[in-house]
């Protein structure tokens, strides 16, 4: 179980470093030179294995869970406070690529100190920002032993501290329940025929018709041209999923999600997290683990969130 649970969690971070240099880059352009290891300079101009946005907000969420030993939205909006304000729970002590509304909910805390309104509801307020930080509530969910709606009610107030919307939601609660599925040890194609049959009724019939590629039909027939990668998260969630199902191992999974392009951190660290709960953590490769900055913090982070829960 331990290979499982640090595979994902670091898995995830190096998806998110293996994407950083080259998030907004095509496809196209990526596909002419394929980004295959570990690399530094590129968007942002900073040294290769740093994390973003993404893993920042994914740990201050752990973070919150260990010093808490539940789920306090206060505190995880604190986290997430402190992380704009004062570079928290970040690779080189600067902050970078905060998504909008990320951001807009962030201050609108800061503003409330309400956690339940804090964050955006209109419909174009469904970007990644609450997909690529869910993953810890996966591990929660699994620890805790939670039924189904009260996996939904975890998964609804953590993501509408930044994205309320019922899209974000819905997303969220497919990621999370795919990767419980996963670290309860389904293999990757029961896992997902598994999210398929699962009760959706909750969400409104438009919000379920936006999923339909993803839980009505077999998205492992679809084709890299019928991928999007774009920073909309059915999108994300789609390719993420995808690509999962594609590869044969770890290493095939990030370098496939990576070079669709665009909004490659985020979608490089989701499908690191599955693969990473999928393969374990003894398949990831060892000079990509060496390569993440502050490994040794994350790493400390990732093992009380374990000891916590597990022993």
């Amino acid at each position: 179980m331990k290979s499982k649970y640090l595979g994902g969690l670091m898995g995830f971070v190096i998806g998110d470093a293996f994407g950083v240099p080259v998030e907004f880059v095509s496809r196209h352009e990526l596909l002419k030179n394929p980004i295959t290891k570990m690399t530094g300079n590129g968007t942002y101009n900073l040294p290769a294995g740093t994390w973003s946005d993404d893993t920042s907000m994914m740990i201050a969420t752990i973070d919150s869970i260990n010093s808490k030993q539940t789920i306090d939205l206060n505190d995880i909006a604190l986290k997430f406070v402190a992380w704009k304000n004062h570079a928290t729970y970040t690779a080189l002590g600067e902050v970078f690529d905060i998504g909008r509304t990320c951001l807009q909910s962030i201050c609108n805390y800061e503003e409330s100190h309400d956690p339940y309104t804090c964050g955006l509801s209109d419909i174009k307020s469904n970007g990644n920002g609450s997909l690529m930080r869910i993953l810890p509530i996966a591990y929660y969910a699994v620890e805790k032993r939670l039924k189904d709606n009260e996996i939904l009610d975890v998964v609804r107030d953590v993501s509408s501290l930044t994205h309320a919307h019922e899209i974000s939601i819905m997303g969220c609660y497919i990621y999370v329940r795919y990767a419980m599925f996963l670290l309860n040890g389904k293999d990757k194609f029961a896992a997902y025929s598994m999210i398929k049959s699962i009760d959706y009724s909750m969400f409104s019939e438009e919000t379920r018709k936006v999923y339909d590629r993803l839980l009505k039909d077999d998205i492992a027939k679809l084709t890299i041209n019928d991928i999007a990668s774009t920073g909309y998260i059915v999108d994300t969630l789609e390719s993420a999923i995808w690509v999962t199902l594609q590869s044969e191992n770890f290493k095939e999974a990030i370098i496939g999600a990576v070079n669709l392009g665009d909004d490659t951190d985020t979608i490089g660290a989701l499908t690191g997290g599955l693969s990473g709960i999928i393969y374990g953590d003894e398949l990831i490769p060892e000079e990509w683990k060496k390569a993440i900055a502050c490994r040794e913090y994350l790493l400390d982070i990732f093992e009380e969130f374990y000891e916590n829960n597990y022993e």
